[in-house]
């Protein structure tokens, strides 16, 4: 069975050809074509990297819209050295994810009119990310309409967290009208909750874990029984830990502020928030911290400053998390800072040493993959794991085909 995942960001596209059989792999296997593509360097132009046959090519097309380059994208899998299939008619599902499912899809769905509607409705909480996701099932559509496709939900992980964590203290009337805590990289904690019980030879049941996906976007997940009871992104991703460009959680009487004495609108809010906050606008140099670690070296205090608030900001949250858990048996770390610095790793941990978590340095440092970095007389396990999202997405949709 084919299964081919797209997994749409605002101005990119990736996606992952998988081959199974009737029984999933343990591991996530290597994916018989990947592409990735991504429009944000030169207007009206979209850089496209393909990945078969263990080489990689790069092309250049000459449109960044994200129809056209979906649809440019997939011939390079039945035509030229990229050639896997002969003909998407192989292909036995397409699996999108999508950011925002809202209060009402709390799984993975078979895709049909009316999911496509309640996709576009809820495109209010997910401007940027669910009218993309639109584009890649209609595109496959217009392409061959008779092939399955399924929405696997970024929110639908956090949708059983009990009421006390969904629930914001304003006006009862707010959660009536759908405004309350959703969670966001659902995927990327439900891959990791399983993979982390995989590499321990555990059963999720009997694990209280804490997930720390780290990127450009930032979440934790307390975890218990294998469902998440408690998360740091709340009603839109903006909320929570401090981020590569977003403030994360904040006074609010700071917008109100803004908006009464220096003449902010919800446009310059939402810019400031969002694209301008976080580690880019205290350290005033990158979103990437790798970058800020350059300029640490070089003596600059802001860089120094923005990493030292990230570092607190993530200790707190962990904290809250272990807390709501009762108790912690895995602290797992994933996303591009999680899994490649063994430095914001090595200083998220150290505060909690008199729990008797222990990491072992010199396995910290040496940037590990589905590795347990702590100690061996931990009282808990520590663990960076590569979080696959297009192979979680994959599963879910060979779950939705065999039970159909």
């Amino acid at each position: 069975m084919k299964l081919l995942v797209f997994n749409a960001g605002s101005s990119s596209h990736k996606s992952s050809l998988y081959e199974v059989t009737d029984q999933l792999p343990a591991t996530a296997p290597e994916p018989l074509w990947a592409a990735e593509a991504d429009w944000t360097k030169t207007q009206g132009k979209t850089d496209l990297k393909i990945t078969a046959h263990g080489q990689t090519s790069e092309q250049e097309l000459s449109t960044d819209t994200r129809t056209e380059v979906i649809s440019q994208m997939l011939k390079t899998l039945w035509s030229g050295d990229t050639k896997v299939i002969d003909d998407l008619s192989e292909i036995a599902v397409v699996g999108h994810r999508v950011v925002h499912g809202g209060p009402e899809f709390t799984t993975s769905v078979r895709i049909n009119q009316q999911v496509k509607d309640d996709i576009q409705k809820l495109a209010v909480f997910a401007p940027l990310h669910n009218p993309a996701d639109l584009e890649g099932i209609n595109t496959i559509e217009q392409i061959k309409g008779d092939i399955p496709q399924v929405a696997v939900f970024d929110t639908s992980f956090h949708r059983q967290m009990p009421l006390e964590a969904k629930v914001y203290p304003g006006p009862y009337e707010w959660y009536e009208q759908d405004i309350q805590r959703y969670g966001f990289h659902g995927i990327s904690h439900q891959y990791c909750t399983r993979r982390s019980a995989q590499i321990l030879g555990k059963d999720i049941g009997e694990l209280r874990l804490v997930n720390c996906h780290l990127g450009n976007g930032c979440s934790l997940a307390a975890i218990k029984n294998g469902r998440s009871i408690d998360t740091t992104m709340g009603f839109t991703p903006l909320e929570g830990l401090m981020m590569g460009t977003r403030s994360g959680s904040i006074d609010p009487s700071i917008l109100l502020y803004l908006e009464r004495e220096k003449g902010y609108n919800a446009d310059r809010l939402d810019q400031t928030l969002n694209k301008q906050s976080g580690l880019k606008g205290v350290s005033g140099i990158s979103s990437d911290v790798r970058a800020i670690r350059k300029e640490i070296q070089a003596g600059n205090e802001r860089a120094n400053l923005a990493l030292a608030i990230f570092t607190h900001r993530l200790r707190s949250a962990i904290g809250s998390m272990i807390a709501t858990l009762g108790g912690i048996d895995v602290l797992t770390f994933t996303g591009g800072i999680g899994e490649h610095d063994s430095g914001i790793r090595a200083s998220a941990c150290e505060n909690f040493s008199f729990m008797n978590l222990k990491i072992d340095q010199q396995k910290n440092n040496a940037s590990p993959v589905d590795t347990d970095i702590a100690t061996a007389d931990s009282t808990v396990r520590v663990l960076v794991v590569h979080t696959q999202e297009d192979w979680e997405i994959a599963r879910e949709c060979w779950g939705i085909v065999k039970q159909k």
